[in-house]
């Protein structure tokens, strides 16, 4: 308004041209001319009168104009707009179109976008987030744990709260489990695809060490048994970014839904058993899941009967049976420890790092994800499980010798050295200490001749000298080709022993 008086004043009062006005005051001519035009029509001299202040000579000069009568536009049904968009391939322009289709006077596109922007922000935050029908199910567990009483003992445990939630119809899955170990983890996955009768296309967890071993902004380190898990079910597996809970803004007001609605009129019950803690969580869910939204129509349950029900993919013919991965290292003996139990693996990967999977029933081994050795599984600690074809041609061969194996050969060559044979074993606590001198006294008749060995053994048995070095000695010497007669010589020796100046005798301690 200062410039508006000061262009009127130059006018009236100096008789200056428009031109020069508009030079003075930084103005367009054009400008100069329309704030003369309007003060002419207002009908206004100069110097102005006292009472016309700045708000009263903007009205004399900008009258407010009549407002100009709208078409009445057909408003859409903004409440189906939005439900329809959460739908695969659905889009604005879509809509709009099938929205000019039946209405004779409506809104243009971007009026129609508009006016739908309007909508959505005036929603609770909780509806406002768009997700596809079927795509995303957000999980973690609640912040609040539910005691368990032992009837017996008295002792309490505290439960752990699982929850599911789908992203389009806000569907909620809850149950109770006694840890958020990796078994649970799974478990409760399994039972929310099983509750929802299907299988979305993303999950959205939380950075737990159960679901993310390695948590990255850009490549988090899924665990394994988690992936697998996900490979079963054909879904993919997408962590929230670390301390970014917009990324699962779902699960957490689905959390904040069922502590209130749930958890907390659960409070003043006890629970004696897991199955009768989730037996009230289900009673209870159902309810939850019934109750109407407050600003859109229907509920949860009504809106996953529309949207995510029909979009969510079959479940496979058989449930996931969870698999544990665990990180081993195969030792020199080509054996991997699990559990304080020893499995052998394929001897070329001693000393290599390897996958191993462990079920209830059986163990896998991968090497570079080609699976190299499967077991059967084996709790007794200390011992080996052993695969004749997984150890080197020579170990093969010795593990394949057995006292009965070992005398059977003896025999081959003659009696006497299958009773030597059989005089060797017995003389050790365990029949394996003896394998190597029973082998050695054996690949004498390749040296020696089979005839040979058998008169050496036969003389070992009549001196009592049944070892591998006696029998060497005896063979080397050429003792068996000479004449002996038993008898004769313990007869000597006991006469020899009977004479011999260190022998006191009986008498000497009478």
């Amino acid at each position: 308004m200062r410039k508006i008086r000061e262009v009127l004043r130059l006018k009236w009062e100096c008789n200056l041209s428009d031109r020069q006005i508009a030079q003075s005051c930084v103005l367009a001519r054009s400008t100069v001319s329309d704030y003369l035009c309007r003060a002419k029509h207002a009908r206004l001299t100069w110097p102005l009168p006292s009472d016309y202040d700045d708000v009263r000579l903007e009205t004399a000069l900008f009258p407010i104009q009549s407002a100009v009568s709208e078409p009445s536009y057909l408003e859409p049904d903004w409440v189906y707009v939005n439900r329809e968009l959460k739908r695969k391939g659905v889009t604005l322009m879509l809509l709009w179109h099938e929205y000019k289709s039946t209405a004779c006077i409506g809104y243009s596109y971007s009026q129609f976008c508009h006016r739908h922007r309007h909508f959505v922000n005036g929603l609770d935050i909780s509806m406002r987030q768009s997700h596809k029908a079927g795509e995303k199910c957000f999980v973690d567990y609640a912040g609040l744990t539910v005691p368990i009483t032992d009837a017996q003992t008295g002792e309490i445990k505290f439960a752990e709260i699982f929850v599911a939630v789908l992203g389009a119809s806000n569907y909620t899955f809850v149950r109770a489990a006694m840890s958020q170990s990796l078994p649970d983890w799974i478990d409760s996955h399994r039972y929310a695809f099983e509750f929802f009768n299907g299988v979305p296309e993303i999950i959205i967890p939380d950075n737990l060490k159960s679901g993310v071993t390695q948590p990255h902004h850009y490549d988090p380190a899924i665990n394994l048994s988690y992936q697998e898990m996900a490979n079963h079910y054909g879904v993919a597996i997408v962590p929230a970014r670390v301390r970014k809970p917009q990324d699962k803004s779902k699960v957490e007001v689905g959390v904040q839904g069922i502590e209130r609605w749930i958890l907390a009129p659960l409070r003043n019950h006890t629970f004696f058993s897991l199955a009768e803690l989730n037996d009230a969580i289900l009673r209870l869910l159902e309810i939850y899941n019934n109750k109407p939204f407050q600003q859109l129509p229907g509920s949860r349950q009504s809106q996953f009967e529309l949207l995510d029900k029909p979009a969510l993919r079959a479940l496979p013919e058989f449930p996931y049976r969870f698999a544990e991965w665990k990180k081993a290292r195969a030792g020199i003996d080509y054996h991997v420890a699990v559990d304080k139990h020893f499995y052998s693996v394929p001897h070329k990967f001693r000393q290599h790092e390897l996958d191993v999977r462990l079920t209830n029933k059986t163990l896998e081994c991968f090497y570079k994800n080609k699976l190299i050795a499967t077991h059967v599984r084996s709790y007794m600690q200390g011992r080996h499980t052993t695969v004749t074809e997984h150890m080197p041609r020579s170990h093969q061969e010795y593990a394949q010798w057995t006292p009965e194996r070992l005398i059977n050969w003896a025999s081959k060559t003659g009696k006497a050295t299958a009773q030597l044979i059989s005089c060797v074993i017995e003389s050790r606590p365990h029949p394996q200490q003896s394998y190597r001198s029973c082998l050695g006294i054996l690949r004498f008749s390749k040296c020696y001749g089979a005839e040979r060995l058998e008169k050496a053994c036969v003389r070992a048995l009549a001196i009592g000298a049944t070892t591998y070095k006696s029998i060497e000695s005896i063979l080397k010497n050429r003792l068996e080709e000479k004449p002996f007669t038993p008898q004769t010589n313990n007869s000597q020796l006991s006469l020899e022993i009977s004479h011999h100046n260190n022998i006191r005798g009986a008498n000497y301690y009478h």
